[in-house]
């Protein structure tokens, strides 16, 4: 083989060789560029994700927000509501006690059983009774029998100073007056009014801050 023949060799193989590297680095540039695509769109989508979770949170919060405020509205009606019921049937109750208070057969079940409670809340010998004016005179009549049933082995005495503004029931406290229980129709009904009044504020302020810690402790 000539000197000519052996350098064209020489050439193709040099040729061949840099067809095959040439092809091996296209071969990796491809992958390579594959790889960092695969790697973007990974990355694209784990943001999406991401964007789409937050989203999906901020909706859920925003939906929670909306749903206290509903029924914290809901509850403030109901709450309204309830107070103007109690308004409503306190404010009825005065005519309803006179009406009772004038019918002696459904009235004095009542008396006996607004006395008796006040009895027995006080550890007394003897205790002082008041009436209102129309109760008294006619309680008078039969009081030492009815203040035996009543408390056996106790002294009650009827006063005849009159609870001049009483409808009905009876206010029941010791000689010196140290101990009292009020349960005239007045009495009862400022406690009814207090407790009805103590239960909408509560309802209306038991989670509201400082209101709630006047309430709850």
């Amino acid at each position: 083989m000539s000197e000519t023949e052996r350098v064209g060799e020489l050439e193709s193989a040099l040729i061949m060789r840099a067809r095959t590297l040439a092809e091996e680095y296209l071969e990796r540039g491809r992958r390579s560029a594959d790889h960092v695509m695969e790697d973007a769109n990974a990355r694209l989508r784990l943001r999406e994700e991401r964007e789409v979770l937050a989203a999906k949170s901020d909706a859920e919060r925003s939906y929670r927000r909306r749903v206290q405020a509903a029924e914290l509205k809901l509850q403030e009606e109901i709450d309204h509501l309830r107070w103007t019921l109690a308004q409503s049937v306190l404010d009825g109750l005065n005519d309803r006690l006179e009406a009772l208070v004038a019918d002696n057969d459904r009235y004095l079940p009542v008396l006996k059983a607004l006395l008796k409670q006040g009895i027995d809340a006080i550890d007394a010998p003897e205790l002082v009774i008041r009436v209102s004016r129309n109760d008294l005179e006619w309680l008078r009549e039969f009081w030492d029998e009815f203040a035996q049933e009543l408390a056996p082995g106790r002294k009650l005495v009827l006063s005849d100073e009159a609870l001049e503004t009483a409808v009905g029931g009876a206010l029941i406290h010791t000689p010196d007056d140290r101990m009292r229980v009020n349960n005239t129709f007045e009495g009862r009904c400022q406690r009814l009014r207090e407790a009805t009044h103590e239960q909408v504020m509560e309802s209306l302020f038991a989670g509201a801050g400082p209101m709630g810690v006047l309430f709850n402790g």
